[in-house]
């Protein structure tokens, strides 16, 4: 048996634990349980720290066919697989460039941790990761986030210096000013709609995404949960702020949960989606959705463009964003959690998006 179908069938039994957590079911809405004071964990950071991360290249998406390289509309440019002595990384739940080269980024660990470093290119593939550091999260006490059981930080959004970060178990979200400390700054607590509290304990705030200048809703941050379902099998999602502030519902179809989202120049907004079965193990989506159907009460859909499965170099995916670079094309780009099991992976993905 191919080394790295056999590999991929180890994986779908192993992490059964973990998306067993994530199979198929109808969770109604309910209201977490109160967060409890906590120690930071071995995973943890209790201080910044530079650390150095080993990557290893990923020359082909479809093992099977590495002339394969369109999937949906997404075309693959290069993957790495990450690891690090340090003991604290991994758990990527979130990512954000922080520059139009598509360099310079920000990621979160859903263990109350920020990354930030620079991507290493050839050309247009990526090689590995320079300066990279882990900083602890803080709260508006200046203390590690995660000290106060504030550490499933899941989701991240960026409005120029602002910083808006989603804490899944205990759904509050946290505004940072970058410009004050970069990842030193405090948080502040954002408020949100009553109900984004009622959502299902570890099933709430995935994705986070700020509207900016120019395009409807600007100014407004769009929450979406994982699985926090509408009594009509939905999942759930809340316009903060903004002209138009409001709930509205994404269609949950063919049993997949929300993982990430990011807005594209062009006012879409892409939805990365996971699932978990017995009969397929892990699956993988991207659904494009246009900004100008949301709206308070709306029931918001669109198709997807990009699927994947466990023939493919794919883990538990959970961090999306999006680039231009100088040739104009739009580069998407994927992290995993690898959950800090040592039979998960640690990718970071990059695609090309076709229009």
């Amino acid at each position: 048996m191919d080394s790295s179908i056999n590999r991929r069938n180890v994986l779908a039994s192993a992490v059964g634990g973990f998306w067993a957590v994530a199979a198929p079911r109808i969770v109604r809405a309910q209201s977490a349980p109160p967060p409890k004071q906590s120690a930071i964990d071995e995973h943890s950071v209790a201080a910044p720290v530079s650390i150095e991360i080993n990557a290893r290249p990923i020359a082909s998406f479809d093992p099977r066919d590495h002339s394969h390289v369109r999937f949906g509309s997404l075309q693959y440019r290069s993957g790495l697989v990450l690891t690090s002595s340090f003991r604290g990384f991994g758990g990527l739940s979130a990512i954000r460039m922080l520059d139009a080269k598509g360099e310079r980024f920000v990621a979160l660990s859903d263990k109350g941790s920020w990354f930030t470093g620079r991507i290493v290119y050839s050309g247009r593939e990526m090689t590995g990761l320079a300066d990279v550091e882990a900083a602890p999260i803080l709260g508006p006490d200046g203390r590690p986030a995660a000290a106060r059981g504030w550490y499933d930080t899941e989701s991240i959004a960026m409005d120029g210096s602002t910083v808006y970060v989603g804490i899944e178990r205990v759904n509050q979200v946290l505004r940072f000013d970058f410009s004050k400390g970069f990842t030193r700054a405090r948080g502040e607590v954002v408020p949100l709609p009553p109900a984004a509290r009622r959502l299902p304990y570890n099933k709430g705030l995935e994705a986070l995404v700020i509207v900016p200048k120019g395009h409807p809703l600007a100014g407004t941050l769009i929450a979406i949960s994982e699985r926090g379902l509408d009594p009509q099998g939905n999942l759930i999602a809340f316009l903060v702020g903004g002209p138009t502030p409001g709930q509205f519902a994404v269609r949950r179809t063919d049993n997949f949960d929300v993982s990430d989202a990011v807005l594209l120049a062009s006012g879409d907004l892409l939805v990365l989606e996971r699932k978990f079965s017995w009969l397929s193990g892990v699956g993988i989506r991207i659904r494009r959705i246009p900004l100008k159907v949301i709206a308070p009460g709306a029931l918001v859909d669109g198709p997807s463009i990009f699927n994947a499965d466990l023939g493919h170099e794919i883990d538990n995916m959970e961090g999306i964003d999006a680039h231009v670079t100088e040739d104009g094309d739009t580069v998407l780009t994927m992290v995993s959690d690898d959950n800090f099991s040592l039979i998960q992976r640690t990718l970071i993905l990059q695609f090309t998006l076709v229009e």
